[in-house]
């Protein structure tokens, strides 16, 4: 079904062409019944809030399609992105869980698909299917290893080359393609990935500007170029 903000609406958990190649989602037939019959489908524009770091956890939202950025604030108004969710991923699963708050903030990058399951009703398929459960501690496990290579990354880099530099060639690892000359989309602005590796946005831009300048890096529109991807990793600190 063809939905505002130019989505393919995904109806079903039953038809969903996707499922086999999602993690949560390649269930057992009877569990994939009661998925379906306890989520509801929604899209969401380029902008929009699923919900906000320090709120009751209400239950989770399944990320059908599209991109969403989990970020944390500080009280002076500073901004982290921890990370950018990929279709298949569930979005506020810790604290969904646990009864906590949500702990991070989720807005969506471009036009969405993210199916809701309230609290209730998500724990209670937890507790009737096993293999549920199982998928559930899987992405928690891939989350947190996802946390750790971020904080080492912030943490250990020597500069906000180094960060950038390791950003970009993290990026190109999940979203590119190509041999030896890799292309990969990136339409997070100057200001975002600041934000993801802990610089201020004049200090990014500036150093996009040098990367290119030393022919590491080429942006086309939306789509990064890197033509040697070893340039890049000799920025790095051993």
């Amino acid at each position: 079904m063809r939905a505002p903000y130019g989505l393919e609406i995904i109806e079903s958990c039953i038809t969903c062409p996707h499922r086999e190649d999602r993690l949560f989602c390649n269930l057992p037939p009877p569990a994939v019944q009661r998925l379906a019959a306890i989520t509801s489908a929604s899209s969401y524009p380029k902008g929009a809030t699923l919900f906000v770091e320090g709120q009751a956890a209400r239950g989770v939202f399944i990320l059908c399609s599209g991109r969403v950025k989990l970020s944390t604030s500080s009280v002076d108004g500073k901004t982290l992105i921890v990370r950018i969710s990929d279709p298949g991923e569930i979005l506020g699963l810790p604290a969904t869980v646990t009864g906590t708050p949500y702990e991070l903030t989720a807005d969506v990058l471009e036009p969405t698909q993210a199916n809701f399951i309230s609290r209730t009703d998500f724990l209670a398929f937890l507790r009737e299917f096993g293999e549920a459960s199982l998928r559930v501690a899987q992405q928690l496990g891939e989350t947190y290893h996802a946390a750790i290579a971020e904080m080492r990354s912030i943490g250990l880099s020597h500069s906000a080359g180094e960060k950038l530099a390791r950003f970009l060639l993290d990026w190109c690892n999940t979203h590119g393609s190509g041999q030896g000359e890799i292309h990969a989309k990136l339409t997070l602005t100057h200001e975002e990935i600041a934000q993801m590796i802990g610089a201020s946005r004049e200090t990014v831009t500036r150093l996009f500007a040098d990367f290119k300048k030393k022919q590491l890096l080429e942006v086309k529109g939306s789509t990064l170029v890197v033509r040697d991807k070893s340039k890049l990793q000799h920025l790095l600190s051993d």
